[in-house]
């Protein structure tokens, strides 16, 4: 292995560790939902019971990725990327090979401890590894993994359930993983912070807790109604304790959550801007495939293959965009993508059971292009001014509101579809077009989350705050 990537510059070898372990936890939170009828079917469960095959994991990342910047910067970046990897793909193993419906909740809880440290821990080597010049760079990486793992979980699983075993959902991280751990444990150069104060106790708790609680009360909210006795305790409880953490953790020396940074106006607005532009891209990814599966008729795999092509415009127009970036700079760039994102997202409102799924291939793909200017600007310029000894723990705030903001976009839009179908259902209306209703509500809504976040981009984003990454990338000298 050396003697084919030994020529290679460690920042590459880094972006290779981390698109690794990001695509695995990212493909995995998304391809399982397409197993969830037959695991059903298998265990013999109830609907209250399976769910937290996934509310499961959901928790154990709300409780590990806010300790995730502190266990970094105590412990090493590489052995805790390793022990992450190692627990993520050890897990998969074991959920393949569970025999009961508790035991695979159980390992997917620690699929989740191993997940909830993965991102965060490979962003911050990332971010260490490309100088502030390069961001744009180090940000055109990042985008590989999050947009394409999502796209490909509905289409491998579709395929997997159709024609093997739902274990081989588990499975298939296996290589990918073995082939992490020793690409990470032969290239990755360990990083410390010396400074790094003992373990922050109460902040690991109420930030875990806190966070927790309101993943949970989003996910139920859609079904069991915002106003629903469960949604209000985990929910309002969920914001008493993070409301309390915020209070400790800005009074104490050092914190495991360096809220502090918040201070900074770029780091706080683009970590705004992107809870808006990620809420409303899972959000809507989490609706049109009931839309094509639901009233098209369209298998999971066929589903997956009208949506992929976002994941395509994304990657092809994140090259152009990383251009731009140094002379356009991130105010225009995002405020642009989120206004042509949400012109694109409208049309699917004319959308209905007989549209044609080359169309929707057509819009999905254009909506991508867009989203790329979204993506890789916030990405760099919200970590403009983050000093390596501080990328750790920006790493871990930044992956917990992307992680919330996921959360948050699949509510309100799922909230918005039930309650419009319903009320068309109470109309007396057609069931047929009573769901047509709510799933055209549903891509307004989230058209409407993309303006509100051009607006916010256009007036709150500033260009000067993100110098550091708009300047030049050094030249190359040749002989």
């Amino acid at each position: 292995m050396k003697r084919i990537f030994g020529r290679i510059e460690y920042k590459w070898l880094v972006a290779i560790c981390f698109v690794t372990g990001l695509f695995m936890e990212i493909l995995d939170t998304t391809i399982i939902n397409t197993a969830i009828p037959t695991l059903t079917d298998e265990f013999d469960a109830t609907p209250a019971g399976i769910e937290w095959v996934i509310l499961g994991y959901l928790l154990a990342l709300a409780v590990f990725i806010p300790a995730s910047g502190w266990i970094g910067d105590r412990f090493g970046t590489k052995k805790t990327f390793l022990f992450a990897l190692t627990v993520f793909t050890g897990a998969s193993m074991l959920c393949g090979l569970a025999q009961s419906l508790e035991q695979l909740i159980g390992f997917r809880l620690l699929q989740g401890v191993g997940g909830g440290m993965l991102t965060p821990i490979g962003t911050a080597m990332l971010y260490r590894a490309f100088p502030p010049e390069e961001r744009a760079r180090a940000s055109a990486i990042l985008i590989v993994p999050t947009v394409i793992a999502p796209a490909l979980g509905p289409l491998v699983g579709g395929f997997i359930v159709t024609h093997f075993s739902w274990r081989w959902i588990f499975y298939v991280n296996i290589p990918v993983g073995i082939f992490g751990i020793v690409f990470a444990a032969t290239f990755l150069k360990e990083h410390r912070e010396l400074r790094s104060a003992r373990f922050d106790l109460a902040g690991f708790v109420l930030s875990g807790a806190g966070l927790a609680g309101l993943l949970y009360a989003l996910s139920h909210a859609p079904t069991h109604g915002w106003l629903s006795g469960q949604v209000l305790a985990t929910g309002l409880g969920g914001l008493v304790l993070l409301a309390i953490m915020v209070k400790v953790e800005t009074t104490i020396t050092e914190p495991m959550l360096a809220l502090r940074l918040y201070r900074d106006r770029i780091f706080r607005n683009g970590n705004i801007a992107g809870t808006l532009s990620y809420g409303s891209f899972i959000g809507f990814i989490f609706l049109l495939p009931q839309f094509l599966q639901g009233l098209l008729g369209t298998t999971a795999f066929e589903s997956g293959l009208a949506t992929f092509p976002q994941a395509i415009g994304v990657i092809a127009m994140s090259q152009f965009v990383g251009r731009w970036y140094h002379t356009v700079g991130p105010r225009r760039l995002v405020t642009f993508g989120m206004t042509m994102a949400a012109t694109v997202t409208l049309l699917f409102v004319f959308l209905d059971q007989n549209s044609s799924l080359f169309v929707v291939a057509v819009l999905m793909f254009l909506r991508g292009c867009f989203m790329a200017f979204c993506f890789m600007p916030i990405q760099a310029a919200t970590y403009s001014n983050i000093d390596a000894p501080d990328t750790g723990r920006a790493s871990a705030i930044f992956s917990a509101q992307r992680q919330t903001s996921a959360a948050l976009g699949v509510a309100i839009l799922a909230t918005v579809f039930v309650s419009r179908s319903n009320h068309g259902l109470d109309a007396g209306r057609e069931p047929t077009t009573a769901l047509l209703s709510g799933y055209h509500w549903g891509f307004v809504g989230a058209s409407i989350i993309f303006l509100i976040g051009a607006a916010w981009s256009w007036t709150r984003i500033k260009d000067s705050d993100a110098r550091r990454t708009m300047q030049p990338r050094p030249k190359v000298r040749t002989a």
